[in-house]
């Protein structure tokens, strides 16, 4: 507790303060990490370049992963003698009684240990990473990043995405639609929408309930056996868009409903007092308000089918998945898929940033920042 001094009740005294706590242990310890792990990096970087052919993608990894590495060893070495400088100082401070500056270099010495170890987390995740690449004789390096193969497969690869792209498109636009329709359906008001409701609940429960590549399967399948009219003569890209639109729009329809039940039931007492017809009020007062609610978590669905749309293959559609599994079994090895990953994750992630980007754009309007 800090208490007024005697000889001037107004003045703090600075023996009153508490002790800076200590931190020596703390900053000693992320100096012994730093040189620890900075040994290590020179070491496995040099064990994972020369275990790898010398002009080889692996090889390339290697060096790039190990020149970051050695970077980030420096880092984590300049934060550790940072935190070692301070909490000498703060010891030094101490001795001095300047409490106050003593507490503040200790605080300084904390935060740089912790930095410090933060750091070398993530250093340590790159060495274990440089290890599963070159332990083995190098085996996953040969398996998922031969180079030769990734550049045999990656054109035709990259044509056959475009099925998937095609399927992630025309599959949102109908899942839009129909999971609004769902939505709609599930909220029916009255005795009368019971049997309305209660369909569409089944529907919805049920279609969440079924794995995506059940759905395709039985749709792209079981419609041709069926000898359905019209359906069964359908294309196999169109038996994966219905069975897609099929799963997802009962996911669409759960969101588009929450969006509808966040909106205040003023609004809807407000605009029937009006004169308006619940249809009416559905359609030109809450769903307009709904619908931007909801649009981050549909975007992150759409994120989910595009995925999903890697499931086709299993139909006979000509995805990208099921070109790169021929190169895959005509060379039994794995790197044409490799280049379907990397195509997946060049396509989703800055779609993922874009949602971060809205939700965190949506909190800052409700709090009323620009």
């Amino acid at each position: 507790m800090i208490t007024a001094s005697p000889a001037n009740p107004d003045v703090f005294s600075p023996d009153a303060l508490s002790p800076a706590p200590p931190s020596r242990a703390l900053a000693f310890a992320s100096l012994a990490l730093s040189l620890v792990l900075l040994f290590a990096v020179g070491s496995i970087g040099g064990v994972a370049t020369s275990h790898t052919e010398a002009h080889s993608i692996g090889h390339t990894i290697g060096l790039v992963l190990s020149t970051a590495g050695v970077l980030a060893g420096a880092s984590v070495l300049w934060f550790a003698f940072r935190s070692v400088k301070a909490s000498l100082k703060s010891a030094q401070e101490s001795r001095l009684r300047e409490t106050l500056a003593a507490r503040a270099s200790a605080e300084i010495a904390r935060q740089d240990a912790l930095i410090s170890f933060s750091l070398a987390t993530a250093l340590a995740i790159g060495i274990a990473l440089v290890l599963i690449v070159t332990m083995n004789d190098a085996s996953i390096e040969k398996t998922f990043l031969r180079w030769d193969l990734i550049q045999d497969s990656s054109l035709d690869v990259l044509r056959a995405f475009g099925m998937n792209v095609w399927l992630a498109v025309v599959s949102q636009c109908f899942v839009l639609v129909f999971g609004l329709a769902l939505a709609v359906a599930r909220m029916v008001p009255g005795r009368a929408g019971r049997p309305v409701r209660a369909l569409a609940i089944a529907y919805i429960d049920t279609m969440r309930a079924v794995p995506a590549i059940i759905v395709l399967y039985l749709v792209g399948f079981g419609l041709p056996i069926a000898k359905i009219p019209v359906l069964s003569d359908l294309p196999p890209e169109w038996f994966a868009v219905l069975a897609l639109t099929l799963t997802f729009s009962a996911y669409v329809a759960e969101i588009y409903r929450s969006g509808i039940e966040s909106i205040h039931m003023s609004q809807w007492s407000t605009t029937r007092s009006l004169g308006f017809s619940y249809a009416q009020t559905l359609r030109y007062v809450i769903l307009p308000q709904a619908v931007r609610r909801v649009i981050p978590p549909l975007l992150s669905a759409f994120i989910a089918l595009q995925k999903d749309t890697s499931l086709v293959n299993i139909i006979g559609t000509m995805d990208a998945f099921n070109q790169a599994k021929f190169y895959a079994s005509a060379n039994f090895n794995l790197s044409s898929v490799t280049v379907v990953a990397v195509l997946f994750v060049i396509f989703t992630i800055p779609q993922t940033r874009f949602v971060d980007w809205m939700l965190s754009r949506g909190v800052a309007l409700r709090l009323g920042r620009k």
